[in-house]
């Protein structure tokens, strides 16, 4: 009797213990699934994070090369329109600083004229006597005609002189555009008539950027009249792979798409050797061209985050195996040896805080290089400004002693010189400011911030006519300096943003809200921001659509950021319902800025 009841119980335990191992693999292999499924959300999202940055980028530098396009195209046409007469010489002395490694991707430069077909043999012996006596004119049909009877090739795939561009429906659409409205243009996407000889293999799809020709010479009798255009060839390939082979290196594929003729077009691709990452979905934005768009796909490669942890959802797989295999074995074990589990316990334990203590030790270091970046921007910012001072003094003693001895060309290229010195001294500043607006020493005493925007408003109406209204603002304890440079980018970002055919109106002012703070409001009647674009606004380097036309650095917002957020304050951003945005920021009503020691 006695046998059968220790059976009985032997069993009993023995089910007991099976249940036991059966419960905790079940739970083990949940968990596993779990942390797996975590960390694969983990890592699509550091993926999704770092393909936005890189397209960013990308964009970033497609602008900027096109940019820099149209404003040699456009220097060039003020520079061919100021000739009285424009001779063959003269345009090649114009053109000489031009070639592919200022213009990467460019085929050629030509300056076209339109004529009608009962004129082409004058046109051709006009041109002739002006410095091209072998120009021949090739007239395709017998309408008006568009020939280019200037040329300066760039790619030594021969003269393009004498051409009808007329056939190139493309190029002829973007001219049109480009008299209409006095400005550079962009053509829609097109094979160039010079590539038709090339081998199929070197033929690419191609666009041409134009630039209206005017007369400007002063005191010419045809001063203002429409002379011809300025068409610069450009290979799609060659331009995509100069523009974003940096940002994109083998992280990416970018991919430039033109549907503005209706149906997409594939214009240019870059493709890095690294395959494909299918796991991350492509990204497809807008990119503004001149008068036009272009679509831009971005497609992630495996080494988008090289050199980082990947397939952390694998290694939980496998690690979370293996300690469910060791869960079960020490569930086993504990039936026998109670101690022995629990060995196991404080072993799994260390494990797990040395995991711990490495990620901690990651972040610290990506704080420590996130402050090595910011104090590296500062210190080659600070460098910049002595070449730039003297470059601005030279400038400015050309300017006062010998302004007078320089023609009207010379004065030209000197103003643009001090424009472009001060632009980068308004970057250097920024770029100084951003660096520093962070960890700065700040000052803790009461500020009077209606007289702030008072003197603030009295110098900026002193640049432009505007209108500055400075309601009822409180004083609040706070750095005076960093809170005169808030109001300061608020009112004159409000002024600056205001198209020029409008006079500016703003006005400053201030309301208690809950939690003893107060909220400042910058309202403005300027271009406003897009819906889309609010929540970027505040990123540093961040130019918003429509501002494009607009000089800037991307800077002064986020400079304000940050210097809200060291005074415990909110910023943001708002539409004006009649026009125009409403810029916003929080501050305590007393004190809470630890004082420096």
């Amino acid at each position: 009797m006695r046998s059968a009841t220790d059976h009985r119980e032997r069993w009993v335990g023995v089910r007991r213990s099976v249940l036991a191992l059966v419960l905790v693999g079940v739970v083990g292999l949940a968990g596993t699934a779990l942390s797996a499924l975590t960390l694969n959300g983990v890592e699509q999202d550091r993926l999704n994070r770092a393909l936005n940055q890189r397209t960013t980028m990308i964009k970033q530098a497609i602008t900027a090369e096109v940019n820099r396009y149209s404003a040699s195209l456009t220097d060039l046409a003020a520079a061919v329109g100021s000739q009285s007469r424009l001779e063959t010489a003269e345009f090649a002395a114009i053109t000489a600083g031009v070639d592919r490694q200022r213009l990467p991707g460019a085929t050629g430069l030509v300056f076209v004229v339109p004529v009608k077909h009962a004129q082409t043999a004058a046109l051709e012996s006009e041109w002739r006597g002006r410095g091209s006596p072998s120009l021949k004119l090739r007239p395709i049909g017998e309408s008006t005609h568009r020939f280019a009877v200037l040329d300066k090739s760039l790619d030594n795939t021969g003269s393009s002189a004498g051409v009808d561009l007329s056939p190139s429906a493309q190029a002829v659409e973007a001219m049109d555009i480009a008299e209409q409205d006095r400005r550079v243009t962009v053509s829609r996407t097109y094979r160039l008539l010079k590539d038709s000889g090339l081998p199929p293999e070197r033929r690419q799809l191609s666009f041409v950027f134009v630039a209206p020709v005017f007369a400007s010479s002063p005191g010419a009798p045809d001063a203002g009249r429409f002379r011809g255009w300025l068409v610069l060839g450009t290979r799609g390939g060659d331009f995509l792979s100069e523009a974003v082979a940096d940002a994109a290196g083998d992280g990416v594929a970018v991919t430039l798409i033109d549907d503005g003729s209706g149906d997409p077009i594939p214009m240019a691709s870059w493709q890095p050797p690294a395959p494909l990452d299918t796991s991350v979905e492509a990204l497809q934005i807008t990119v503004p061209v001149a008068q036009r768009s272009w679509n831009l796909r971005v497609a992630a490669t495996d080494r988008l985050l090289a050199g980082t942890d990947r397939g952390l959802d694998r290694i939980a797989w496998l690690v979370g195996l293996v300690l469910t295999a060791l869960l079960v074995a020490l569930t086993g074990s504990i039936v026998t040896s109670r101690d022995r589990a629990l060995r196991r316990v404080d072993e799994a334990t260390a494990a797990l805080r040395r995991d711990i203590a490495q990620r901690e030790e990651v972040e610290h270091r990506l704080r420590q290089r996130e402050s090595e970046l910011v104090g590296f921007a500062g210190v080659v910012a600070h460098d910049l400004r002595s070449p730039l001072a003297r470059i601005m003094g030279y400038a400015d003693f050309l300017h006062e002693e010998a302004f007078d001895q320089l023609d009207s060309t010379q004065r030209d290229f000197l103003a643009r010189l001090r424009k472009g010195a001060d632009n980068m001294r308004v970057l250097i500043d920024d770029l100084l400011d951003y660096a520093t607006a962070e960890n700065r020493p700040m000052a803790n005493v009461p500020v009077d911030l209606h007289r702030l925007a008072e003197e603030i408003a009295r110098d900026r109406a002193a640049d432009r006519a505007a209108g500055i209204e400075v309601g009822e603002l409180p004083t609040i304890y706070g750095d005076p300096t960093l809170l005169r440079q808030v109001l300061d980018n608020l009112i004159g970002n409000a002024i600056k943003y205001t198209p020029p055919d409008r006079e500016p109106h703003v006005r400053v002012g201030c309301q208690p809200v809950e939690g003893g703070r107060w909220r400042c409001e910058v309202t403005d009647n300027g271009i406003g921001i897009p819906d889309r674009d609010r929540a970027a606004v505040f990123d540093a380097f961040t130019r918003v659509g429509g501002s494009e036309n607009y000089p800037g650095t991307g800077l002064g917002l986020a400079i304000v950021h940050r210097i809200v957020e060291r005074h415990h304050g909110q910023v943001g951003v708002e539409a004006n319902p009649s026009g125009g945005s409403v810029f916003w920021f929080t501050v305590p009503e007393h004190s809470r800025v630890p004082t420096p020691h």
